[in-house]
């Protein structure tokens, strides 16, 4: 059987502090807490880029129950706070701590975890509701302009036609730079079937 492993994530965004900087914090840390890091994943990026290119999405394929994330603060992970606690979220309920360096308050080690925890869900569903009622708002507000929303009536049901249906309340999420995760969250919310990631993205991409 594997032993668990520690994986330090480094990003930093190509006006700030290089990353020898951070890598530093981390090790210097993980001496002092007779932690021993297996691997580093460095990238240097705005928080802008998608999370295949911020390494994100090959960081959580890397990290198995049991194992531990260490990171310099909590604004290295996510470009937008939902995106953040989404990505904690689901590290945490497949068994993985986290550290955060400059920010040990929101580690999810110690007596405080699970309480910790419940509140990064609590916050992550209250920031998708906030999304969801500002989008909603958008919507009724083009459409008392005026606007035609969805497909042309009579319109034939294409290939990805049930996320037509959708393409303002996705369009809006890609303004407020949600990741295609994110999205399909909230969009699975309402379907009958819930799609895929691979479909959400293949959708998107051809917009």
């Amino acid at each position: 059987m594997d032993k668990n492993k520690t994986i330090g994530y480094i990003r930093i965004s190509t006006d700030k502090q290089d990353l020898k900087k951070q890598k530093h914090l981390l090790l210097e840390h993980s001496q002092k807490a007779q932690i021993l890091i297996n691997e580093f994943i460095e990238i240097e990026m705005s928080s802008t880029q998608t999370k295949k290119k911020r390494r994100v999405e090959e960081l959580m394929q890397k990290l198995n129950p049991g194992d531990t994330l260490i990171v310099a603060e909590l604004s290295r992970l996510g470009r937008n706070m939902l995106e953040t606690l989404n990505i904690i979220n689901s590290l945490a309920e497949n068994n993985i701590t986290i550290i955060f360096v400059r920010q040990p308050e929101l580690s999810t080690v110690g007596l405080h975890s699970k309480l910790l925890l419940a509140i990064y869900s609590y916050f992550a569903e209250a920031e998708r509701d906030y999304i969801s009622t500002r989008t909603r708002q958008g919507l009724a507000a083009a459409k008392a302009q005026g606007k035609l929303l969805g497909r042309p009536k009579g319109s034939k049901n294409k290939k990805g036609g049930v996320l037509d249906d959708y393409k303002i309340q996705i369009e809006q999420f890609l303004v407020l730079k949600l990741s295609i995760s994110s999205i399909m969250k909230m969009i699975n919310k309402q379907l009958d079937k819930p799609l895929s990631y691979n479909s959400y993205k293949y959708y998107i991409n051809k917009m």
